[in-house]
């Protein structure tokens, strides 16, 4: 499923919502400093009147019952001292002007910021409900988070499910609009929470393995259709995650020591290939796109397909339903079949078209059958 990216209204509202946050905050952040500046110079102010006589917590004390005007009687006599009256009134006035403009402040700031995480949550709420086909990914360290960047370079929809907000590491301005649900992803309700029973995929990269099984089996409890994709650090988890429901198992040490032979081996072909991933402009990568099951293909071969007037796909080879081989480089001439695989390279846009191709094909067989 290919979801755009947020349309430049909504995220302006957004920003705007911060930006207007954000400068409550930092009007507050003034008036309070002024405030403290005020009680400050008073402070200083009524010890040097008090000539020695009073502390310095006498003269904060001082400053204190001035600005609240709270109406106790002097600890510093003014009786016969009229330049410590004129100072009192200076700090009374100015005080006074200041605290009048803190106290809503603080009010507002405190309503605003509820509220606004209040709707924040509702809208997220709602955008995980009109979600169909996304993907789920759980997890509590950096591997989550390079998941889920891969999902948004590549035009796929994703939920985020982390134990945390505040040590959360995805922080990156791509995972900005992405939805996220703070709470246990081995708990039923977390995993419907993220709208589960509609979602094509779960990743559970948890840092403990003993946590991944438990996600897997959950998520497998409530969905027996969707995809899971498991990490392990050990072997001997892999029979474990599998049989707790994984579809596939990724071993992330073994990756790595994979990526490191390539980097001796073909430093060309990974350097390639990092460009490729690290492309957030274009997204192209590796793609697979299924024909049908429902498809019309009747006599139609590749080449009615016309893929290469797709801009930014290439046809790299097909896969058989049924069969583990491959055909690379495929000939025009090769018949479609539903349920047939198609590897291509592919933008994101340019597997949007042909999945599009591929799904009017069966919208026109499908409302053609309806009218006879």
């Amino acid at each position: 499923m290919y979801i755009r990216n947020p349309s430049p209204r909504n995220l302006g509202r957004r920003r705007g919502d911060l930006s207007e946050h954000q400068r409550l905050k930092r009007r507050l952040g003034m008036a309070m400093a002024a405030l403290a500046a005020v009680i400050a110079i008073g402070t200083v102010g009524f010890a040097i009147i008090g000539a020695g006589a009073h502390d310095v917590i006498d003269a904060f004390y001082m400053t204190i019952i001035t600005l609240t005007t709270v109406g106790f009687g002097e600890i510093i006599d003014m009786s016969s001292n009229p330049a410590g009256r004129i100072f009192t009134v200076i700090i009374l006035l100015s005080g006074m002007g200041i605290v009048a403009y803190s106290i809503p402040l603080v009010t507002a700031f405190i309503i605003e910021g509820q509220l606004f995480q209040t709707f924040a949550r509702r809208r997220m709420e709602k955008k995980i409900a009109r979600l169909k086909g996304h993907h789920i990914v759980a997890g509590d360290d950096a591997t989550a988070c390079y998941v889920a960047e891969e999902f948004v370079r590549t035009g796929r929809s994703v939920v985020l499910v982390l134990p945390a907000a505040d040590n959360s590491p995805c922080q990156s301005e791509e995972l900005t609009e992405v939805p996220r649900i703070i709470g246990d992803a081995t708990d039923d309700a977390t995993l419907l929470e993220a709208n589960l029973p509609a979602a094509s995929g779960v990743v559970a990269c948890m840092e403990s393995d003993k946590d991944n099984q438990l996600v897997v089996l959950t998520a497998r409890r409530l969905s027996s259709q969707v995809r899971i994709v498991a990490a392990t650090e050990r072997t001997e988890s892999e029979a474990k995650l599998r049989v707790a429901g994984a579809d596939a198992v990724v071993w992330t040490s073994r990756i790595g020591g994979l990526r490191m032979a390539s980097e001796m081996v073909r430093p060309k072909v990974v350097s390639f290939l990092d460009r490729m991933l690290r492309d957030t402009q274009m997204g192209l990568r590796v793609e697979e796109v299924v024909v049908p099951e429902d498809y019309d293909a009747g006599d139609k071969t590749i080449a009615t397909l016309k893929i290469d007037d797709v801009h930014g796909v290439m046809l790299l080879a097909t896969q058989a339903p049924g069969q583990e081989e491959f055909e690379f480089k495929p000939s025009p001439n090769k018949r479609l079949e539903p349920g047939m695989t198609l590897i291509v390279m592919a933008e994101a846009d340019g597997r949007a078209k042909l999945e599009k191709k591929l799904t009017k094909r069966r919208t026109t067989r499908v409302t053609t059958s309806s009218a006879n």
